[in-house]
C-alpha cells in the first residue's frame, strides 16, 4: 500500500513536467505571465492553430498551471499564481545552462560575439527614475502595459518604436524593457534608439522578473 502510495506521489508531480515538457506550452506560460489573454491571441502571438492553443492549455490547466475564467461567452487564461511564475523562470535559468540552449538564446537575443546591448539593473533603474534622469520605456504590445507595467513608464510598442520615436524626450537617457530575459523587443529597442542617436539601455530583464522581485507594478 506505502508504495502504491508513494508511486501515486510521484506521478502527480510527473504530471506537472509533462505539461512542461513542451517548447509551445513554455512559450504559452510566457505570454500568460504578462496578464490574462483568450485563447484567440494566445493563439495569435504565438502563432498556433486554435485548436493547438486550446490543446495546450488544457494540458496546463490539468497541471494546475494555468486557471480558465470565464466571463459571458469569452474564456480568459491567467497564470494560477505567483508559484507558477515562479517555476517557469527557474526552469528557464536552468536550461540555460545547457550549451545549446544558451546558444541558441543568443542567437535570438541577436547578442552573440558580443553584440549585447547595455543594461541596468531594478534597484538602478529605480533610481534614476526616481530622481527623473531616464525615461523608462515597455516596448511590449499595449495590452501587456496595460495589464501591469513599471510605474511612469511610457508605452510605445517595439513595432510602433521608429515612427514614434519623436514621442521620447531627446535630452534624456532611455531605459526600455520587455518581458523578460527570453525577450528580445528591449534588445532591438535599444538597438533602433542608438542607431537614431538617443541614448539607450536596457533592464537587466524584464516585467515577469521584475513582477517577482516585488518590485511596484502599475496598471
Amino acid at each position: 500500500m506505502g508504495d502504491a502510495r508513494k508511486t501515486e506521489l510521484y506521478d502527480g508531480v510527473a504530471r506537472v513536467g509533462h505539461a512542461l515538457a513542451s517548447g509551445r506550452r513554455l512559450e504559452l506560460l510566457d505570454l500568460l505571465a504578462q496578464g490574462p489573454r483568450g485563447v484567440a491571441e494566445l493563439a495569435s502571438v504565438a502563432g498556433l492553430k486554435m485548436t493547438t492553443a486550446s490543446a495546450h492549455l488544457q494540458v496546463l490547466r490539468r497541471a494546475g498551471l494555468v486557471r480558465a475564467c470565464r466571463s459571458g461567452t469569452s474564456v480568459r487564461y491567467t497564470l494560477a499564481d505567483d508559484a507558477v511564475a515562479s517555476l517557469y523562470l527557474r526552469l528557464r535559468e536552468v536550461a540555460a545552462r545547457l550549451p545549446d540552449v544558451d546558444r541558441a538564446r543568443h542567437a535570438h537575443l541577436g547578442t552573440a560575439a558580443g553584440a549585447d546591448t547595455d543594461e541596468v539593473g531594478r534597484t538602478e533603474l529605480l533610481r534614476r527614475a526616481a530622481a527623473g534622469e531616464v525615461v523608462v520605456l515597455d516596448v511590449r504590445p499595449e495590452a501587456e502595459y496595460r495589464a501591469g507595467h513599471v510605474p511612469g513608464a511610457v508605452c510605445i510598442p517595439i513595432d510602433e518604436l521608429a515612427a514614434r520615436l519623436d514621442e521620447l524626450p531627446a535630452d534624456r537617457e532611455v531605459v526600455a524593457y520587455c518581458r523578460g530575459a527570453f525577450c528580445v523587443f528591449a534588445h532591438d529597442a535599444v538597438r533602433l534608439l542608438r542607431a537614431a542617436g538617443r541614448r539607450a539601455v536596457r533592464l537587466e530583464d524584464g516585467m515577469l522578473e521584475w513582477r517577482l522581485a516585488a518590485c511596484p507594478v502599475a496598471a
